[in-house]
């Protein structure tokens, strides 16, 4: 049961947000912020991520059900009923909330918006082609929350930080979703690979990229980080590209350039930022 609820919230995708939570408490405490913080953040990333995977596999079981590649999922094939995924969805949002008000007032007092925020994804693709970027705001929420854990304020640096996951996510949402393409537009759905064509995504998501180096150099700038802190830019800049070689060469390299670069990206970031504050 554990396996078929994981893989229903792509519990493995939390791999994006995690590391960024940590960099910004790293950056905000200038070192090592305490065991007390580093749990609390994990349980707030995780139960984040499952009620906004859990949301979405609920509100789109329907579409998911006529998507082959979708077709599958356990939100489709009856493995989690409709009702297990709301108990699921209020349980998370409930630990969500709990964590939240262990941490600080801010924290607490921002945690149901956030919620709002996570689950407004699922319903944007039905209406706007700013899905892509709404998707990247819920993940740039991390880099902020992980600044208010432990400063309890949103200093300018974390907004930096989480506008480049914005675009960042917005980006590689955006190649991944020209596996849809044809069938967002039979289906009536936004995506801007429906909208802008197979040639226009891919130029849309490579300046999402430009501006997510942009924005983690402003980052960087502003906190004076060292050489392994820039060295962290350099190298997340060159796997973006990276990302780009392997979907312009194959459209086939689109789940390895999801999955696996972008995977360690937000790792090897974090591990430059820790060497850069030891």
């Amino acid at each position: 049961m554990i396996k078929i609820y994981m893989e229903l919230v792509k519990f493995q995708h939390t791999i994006f947000s995690i590391p960024f939570i940590l960099i910004a408490m790293i950056v905000a405490a200038n070192g090592w912020f305490g065991w007390k913080l580093l749990i609390l953040a994990i349980i707030a990333a995780a139960s984040a991520r499952n009620f906004a995977m859990a949301y979405n596999r609920y509100v789109d079981r329907d579409i998911d059900a006529k998507n082959p590649r979708t077709v599958n999922r356990p939100s489709v094939t009856g493995e989690v009923k409709e009702k297990e995924m709301l108990l699921f969805i209020g349980i998370n949002g409930l630990i969500f909330v709990i964590t939240a008000y262990l941490i600080n007032p801010l924290a607490f007092k921002l945690s149901v918006p956030v919620l709002f925020i996570l689950a407004g994804y699922s319903h944007f693709k039905r209406f706007s082609e700013f899905a892509h970027l709404i998707l990247g705001i819920s993940l740039g929420l991390a880099p902020i929350a992980g600044a208010i854990a432990v400063t309890g304020s949103i200093p300018c640096w974390s907004v930096f930080l989480a506008i480049g996951v914005m675009f960042w996510v917005a980006g590689f949402d955006v190649l991944y979703s020209l596996q849809d393409i044809e069938f967002d537009k039979k289906e009536h759905l936004h995506s801007i690979p429906a909208l802008a064509g197979e040639r226009g995504a891919l130029f849309i998501s490579r300046m999402f990229h430009i501006f997510t180096v942009v924005f983690w150099v402003l980052f960087a700038a502003y906190t004076h980080l060292g050489f392994f802190g820039w060295l962290g830019v350099i190298v997340s800049a060159a796997m973006l590209y990276y990302e780009h070689i392997l979907v312009n060469r194959d459209f086939k390299n689109i789940p390895k350039a999801f999955f696996d670069v972008n995977g360690f990206l937000g790792i090897i970031f974090l591990i430059f930022i820790i060497l850069d504050k030891a």
